[in-house]
């Protein structure tokens, strides 16, 4: 139950009312009235702008407007209240029973209140991590691994179809320098002094298990032939090792893809696709051979002073137009990922979300233009970029890790602070923003840490109803018999709060979803925890108001409605941002 979306259905009977009594004019856009809460919940319960965005096409003065809409809304028995404030505003208090159908419908659907919102559903490819199958991955991949899986799950949860992707970066110069750094650490298993890892090759010890699998295998065969034949079955076994080191990493965040693409795979396998995307482009006029003209200010890494293969990105957007094969002949790195987003489209998806480091900003345009051109316009491409992460403990930066040689490993991180922390913290800022992630303060059992405050609220919850199963022993506090509590004693302010920011979840998972902005959803638990605390403790002081009284079974009956309603709506968040819901704090 949606009252936003309720009441947007109510403005727009409102204002089809006015047409038709010809106090507005026919065929006017009403696309832009929105309902929305008031920025001060003091001005009532929902807000509408219908009036101030509708007065000047309707050329109508805005209070006026909102007068005689608000004159329509009055009579819709849901509507206590119809207020114009300011210039045109229209705020709503809705009556009692409003809130009391939405606890109902809560209790109905328990943690999967709000699921299904979007119908018929269109499928949707989520591609996140991705990282180089170079190493293992750091807090900077975590927060963009999170941020797809949260993205992911939120998707779902409203009604998508969604393939969580990963794209193995497995062709190019990083796999074969991948590829000689485990021959050094190979030749090491075999007894070699390989001395210092020469500059430019993988220093971490995390590869001296490839190179002892290696020498177990083919014992000192490999040390007698030159580089152009063991650089492949090196460069595979080391790729294979990995990637299963990453699925290892993302699993102890449990995050799991549907399906592992390989770049490797659009140019071998009997069919080369990167070269059928560009012939494709070129019988349509995107491809021409021509100079690329000098960069201005900064350099670009791409431009080169000669004759060249040119997408026309130019035409879609972009600032220059972009090269796809280098001088030697080879692809370009954008010539594949033009490949492989036009795979994207040819395996039926429409919608498409990459999910980006922050150094990658530079790539966005070309990649948008990329995907309308090989899509001619009908694919849509949203590039979500996650901003770095300072990792800090007790404010100073954390050392960098011997197992990776030049950083601290996720694993690490989740190791000492555990799944929840990582998947919350890294949530509870949006991603383009820079996150410090202080090791110490994320495990600390204060309000001030926000995982704990949100967490604490569910355990709460639950004590809640334990205390009440002790105090009335042998009742029935199941969903059926708390749907039929009368709500009318929820008059506190405190409970009215509750109940608003519980009306609000659908509208938050609705807006989260469009926006692909997980981070919504861990504000707004974030919120409500700190409401449902305010009530708990507004109960030390007036025990009238607390949640289970003994000699009240009616309004521990209603009050047990609401919390119920609470643990529903933080247990839904916290799965959707794949934090556990706990029962118990210890």
């Amino acid at each position: 139950m949606n009252i936003f979306a309720l009441f947007e259905q109510r403005v727009a009977d409102a204002l089809a009312s006015l047409v038709a009594s010809g106090a507005l004019p026919a065929e006017l856009d009403v696309s832009r009235a929105a309902v929305e809460p008031p920025r001060d919940p003091t001005h009532g319960d929902l807000a509408t702008n219908a009036a101030m965005v509708l007065a000047k096409p309707a050329k109508a003065n805005p209070r006026a407007l909102a007068e005689a809409i608000a004159a329509e809304l009055k009579r819709d028995p849901r509507v206590a209240k119809a207020e114009v404030a300011g210039p045109g505003f229209i705020n709503l208090t809705l009556a009692p029973g409003v809130f009391q159908d939405v606890l109902r419908a809560i209790i109905a659907a328990g943690p999967d209140f709000g699921r299904g919102l979007k119908q018929d559903a269109a499928p949707i490819n989520v591609e996140y991590v991705s990282a180089n199958p170079t190493g293992p991955l750091h807090v900077g991949h975590g927060r963009g691994a999170v941020f797809g899986d949260a993205l992911a799950n939120l998707l779902a949860f409203v009604g998508y179809s969604v393939t969580r992707e990963y794209y193995i970066n497995d062709a190019g110069a990083q796999v074969d320098i991948l590829g000689r750094s485990a021959f050094l650490r190979y030749r090491e298993a075999l007894g070699h002094d390989i001395g210092t890892i020469p500059e430019g090759l993988y220093p971490g010890d995390y590869l001296k298990p490839v190179g002892q699998a290696l020498a177990e295998r083919f014992g000192r065969a490999l040390l007698d032939v030159p580089e152009e034949v063991w650089l492949p079955t090196v460069r595979t076994a080391a790729i294979d090792a990995m990637m299963a080191m990453i699925r290892d990493d993302l699993a102890t965040l449990n995050i799991r893809h549907d399906l592992f693409f390989s770049e490797r795979s659009l140019s071998q396998g009997g069919v080369d696709h990167i070269r059928a995307t560009i012939d494709d482009l070129r019988a349509r006029g995107l491809i021409y051979e021509g100079r690329l003209p000098p960069p201005k200010g900064q350099p670009v890494e791409d431009w080169e002073d000669r004759e060249q293969t040119l997408f026309r990105a130019t035409a879609f957007g972009d600032d220059v137009d972009r090269p796809l094969l280098k001088s030697d002949g080879s692809y370009t790195y954008f010539a594949a990922d033009i490949a492989y987003h036009r795979s994207k489209f040819e395996r039926g998806f429409r919608t498409m979300i990459d999910v980006w480091g922050a150094d990658h900003g530079g790539y966005v345009k070309r990649m948008k233009a990329a995907v309308a051109a090989v899509t001619d316009g009908k694919g849509e491409l949203d590039i979500k970029l996650c901003q770095l992460v300072r990792l800090l403990r007790g404010g100073e930066p954390v050392k960098m890790s011997k197992r990776a040689g030049d950083f601290v490993t996720l694993r690490e991180v989740v190791e000492e602070v555990g799944s929840d922390a990582v998947r919350f913290m890294l949530l509870f800022r949006k991603n383009d923003a820079q996150l410090d992630f202080d090791l110490e303060k994320v495990v600390e059992q204060s309000k001030d840490n926000p995982v704990f405050y949100v967490q604490y609220a569910h355990a709460r919850c639950a004590s809640v109803f334990r205390q009440a199963r002790e105090a009335f022993p042998g009742r029935d506090f199941g969903p059926a018999r708390l749907a039929e509590a009368d709500l009318s004693v929820l008059q506190d302010p405190g409970e009215r709060d509750l109940l608003r920011l519980l009306a609000q979840y659908p509208r938050v998972l609705d807006g989260a979803a469009d926006a692909h902005e997980p981070h919504r959803i861990a504000f707004h638990l974030f919120e409500l925890a700190s409401a449902f605390h305010s009530l708990w403790n507004k109960g030390k002081d007036l025990p009238q108001l607390r949640f289970v009284n003994q000699a009240d079974q009616q309004s521990t009956e209603a009050r047990l409605a609401l919390v119920y309603a609470v643990r529903s709506v933080l247990a839904s968040g916290l799965g959707i941002l794949g934090v556990t819901a706990p029962d118990e704090m210890r």
